[in-house]
């Protein structure tokens, strides 16, 4: 049940008012992040945060990983609007912007824990109207994304930078969960028989953005380099 000694925030009546709200819920969820797993966080805790009732809380989001959605697309614009002074000034190698792009996110593991939970939690407790604004918002966050990747790697074609930037996500969501491993598992890799165990996010992360990368601009030149003949019969 609610806290029934829990003020309530002052009901929101515009929708500038509502926005407010909704931004004052996210800051207090990101704050939690900071010091405890998503999987240890309700609503009840959150609202408790905020000094008001759970109910108050859900005029806004509709369930705690509702709260978690939009906190995910709140820091991931805010990441993006901050590549221009992290990432390296074109002309660079891509390799420099690949590392740039890995440590950009490993400075921030609430976003990746975010992230990484999306498509096993966050989109599975929602509903549909919820999924489809995240998923738009989402499309605009991607195309900013690869814009920056092109401009810093011309080489790479625009359709094939959107592609890398999808790839990056799904990388993302299987790698961090290993990068940031429970108290358990990090006891029980401090045994120097399983040091290949350990997984330092940045470093795999840019490895891998690396390789995609790479595979993208070799078929890009097989592409380039193909006959006249040769697209003829692949025409076929």
């Amino acid at each position: 049940m609610d806290d029934p000694e829990a003020p309530a925030f002052q009901r929101a009546r515009r929708p500038e008012q509502r926005e407010l709200r909704r931004q004052e819920i996210l800051v207090a969820a990101e704050a939690l992040l900071g010091e405890m797993p998503a999987e240890k966080i309700s609503l009840r805790e959150l609202a408790r945060r905020l000094g008001v009732s759970k109910t108050h809380v859900v005029r806004y989001f509709e369930t705690r990983d509702g709260v978690f959605l939009g906190l995910l697309e709140r820091m991931r614009l805010a990441w993006i609007e901050d590549l221009a002074g992290e990432w390296p000034v074109p002309p660079c190698e891509p390799g420099q912007v690949m590392r740039a792009w890995a440590d950009s996110l490993a400075a921030r593991p609430v976003l990746c824990q975010l992230w990484s939970l999306l498509p096993s939690v966050l989109e599975r407790n929602v509903s549909a109207e919820a999924v489809h604004t995240y998923k738009l918002s989402y499309q605009e966050h991607r195309a900013r994304l690869a814009k920056a990747v092109g401009e810093r790697v011309p080489a790479l074609r625009e359709e094939d930078a959107i592609r890398l930037t999808d790839y990056a996500v799904v990388v993302l969501v299987g790698l961090w969960p290993f990068g940031d491993p429970p108290p358990a598992v990090v006891e029980a890799t401090a045994d120097p028989r399983l040091a290949s165990s350990r997984v330092d996010f940045a470093s795999m992360y840019g490895e891998m953005l690396g390789t995609m990368l790479a595979g993208l601009l070799a078929r890009r030149h097989a592409d380039d380099t193909r006959s006249p003949r040769e697209m003829a019969d692949e025409g076929r």
